[in-house]
């Protein structure tokens, strides 16, 4: 099996990654307002909405469908030099690379601290796996 790839090269490519998916789904979030009863002063007040929900779509399917066709691959793991393989060095499969990615976008819904747990573990892990990783028995290795 191909040594585990380094922490740096990692968090970098997972940078880049997200620059991209950022530029990919930002037209796709938007803020809208609705009409609210406000009981307490009984008036209508306008509340903002956030549609979150297309960009996080966007991004599953960037780190799913990328990593599971494309030699388990992201555009930032490609230039760092890197792929995502399972625990015993195999390719990883569609479905522990979609159990991976399910894993890591709910852990960026719970703002910064879910984000901050999944990658804490690579900086501690022997293995250097993040939350998402051990949820989809995954290895990032050198490509």
């Amino acid at each position: 099996m191909a040594p585990l790839a380094g922490r740096w090269r990692r968090l970098f490519a997972g940078i880049l990654d997200m620059i991209i998916v950022s530029i990919v789904s930002s037209p796709f979030g938007w803020t809208s307002y609705q009409e609210v009863w406000n009981t307490n002063l009984e008036i209508w007040e306008r509340v903002p909405v956030e549609h979150v929900i297309p960009m996080s779509i966007i991004g599953f399917l960037y780190f799913w469908l990328l990593h599971s066709f494309w030699n388990g691959q992201t555009v930032g793991k490609k230039v760092f030099g890197m792929r995502v393989v399972a625990v015993d060095g195999s390719k990883a499969t569609v479905g522990q690379i979609a159990v991976r990615e399910l894993v890591r976008e709910l852990m960026s819904w719970v703002c910064c601290v879910g984000t901050l747990i999944d990658l804490g573990f690579i900086l501690f892990d022997d293995r250097k796996q993040a939350v998402h990783d051990k949820a989809g028995k995954t290895l990032v290795v050198d490509a």
